[in-house]
Formats: C-alpha cells, structure tokens, sequence
C-alpha cells in the first residue's frame, strides 16, 4: 500500500506542478518560456519519480492545459501528449543508462528527445491535424503551424539542459531522505 500511496502522491504533485507552472508562465504570453517548463517538469517527473509517473503527467498536461484555457483545439491533444509520451520515453531509456559519466546519458537524452519531439509534432500537427483535421483560416494556420515547429525543439532542450542541471541535486536529496 506504501508504494501505491507513494507513486499517487509524487504523481498528483507532478500534475499539479506542470498545470501550475503553464498557467503561470502563459501569463507572460511566452510560448519559449512555457514549453521549457513544461518539459522540464516531465524530465524531471520520470527522471525521479519513474517511468509511470511521466508517462502519466504526459497524458495529463495537454488535457489539463485545455481545461485551463492554455491548450490548443482539443484535437491537437492526442498529438501533443504523444509528443510528450515520446520525449518521457526517450529520457527514461537514454538518460537511465549505466554510463561512466552520467551527462553522457543525460546529453544523449536531452538530443534525442527534443529531436524526436519535435519531428513528430512537427509531422503530426502541422503536417497531418492542420491540413486534414483543423479548418482554420490561412493566418491561424500560420500561428498554430508555428507553435508546433522549431520552437519545440528549442523548448524541449532548453527543458532538457535545465532538467540536466538539477537532476543530480535532486537525486543526491531524495537518496537521502
């Protein structure tokens, strides 16, 4: 029961920390500042608390961000959470390698799942949701076509070299506990 209360718990304040932090930084209006967030939060989430609570967080953000008033239309949703879902997975499987040095692992990470990221909601949502799934005027196609473009890379690695920053610190402080 201990290990059930445990994974809800660090699980519920994963969530609720993502959907916290998106509606503060979206009060500065900047999509950079928000999107590193919110990757930072998911590294973190399965980098410490395992590959069920990212994968959880995953699924929750982009659901939650729509209640909120954050999200796009409700169809990009399945989109950005397996964008997500994909980045979660990539840092648990490269970032958890037994390496010598772990910022091989963690820099290996960070590359892979941005790129990875990037390249699927660049395909999924620009590429296949905009054109075939979205009836959207010429200019809000350019504005939505452009939050799902370079910007995730950028957003996904700026989250990526933050999470590679504490990662350490916060693993040193929950082994001691």
């Amino acid at each position: 029961m201990h290990k059930k209360a445990l994974w809800v718990t660090r699980t519920a304040v994963s969530a609720a920390l993502l959907v916290v932090l998106q509606v503060a930084t979206m009060a500065l209006g900047n999509q950079i500042i928000t999107g590193a967030v919110v990757n930072l939060i998911l590294i973190v989430s399965v980098m410490i608390c395992g590959l069920s609570t990212g994968l959880t967080v995953a699924i929750i953000s982009p659901v939650m961000a729509k209640l909120f008033g954050i999200g796009p239309f409700w169809s990009l949703i399945p989109f950005i959470a397996a964008g997500s879902i994909i980045l979660v997975l990539l840092w648990h499987f490269i970032g958890n390698m037994h390496l010598k040095n772990k910022y091989i692992a963690y820099i290996s990470a960070l590359v892979a799942a941005a790129a990875a990221k990037a390249a699927f909601l660049y395909t999924g949502i620009v590429r296949i949701a905009i054109p075939f799934l979205l009836e959207l005027s010429e200019q809000q196609s350019k504005a939505v076509s452009g939050m799902f473009s370079f910007s995730q890379f950028i957003t996904a690695t700026i989250g990526g070299v933050c999470a590679t920053i504490i990662l350490s610190t916060l693993k040193k402080g929950i082994k001691s506990e």
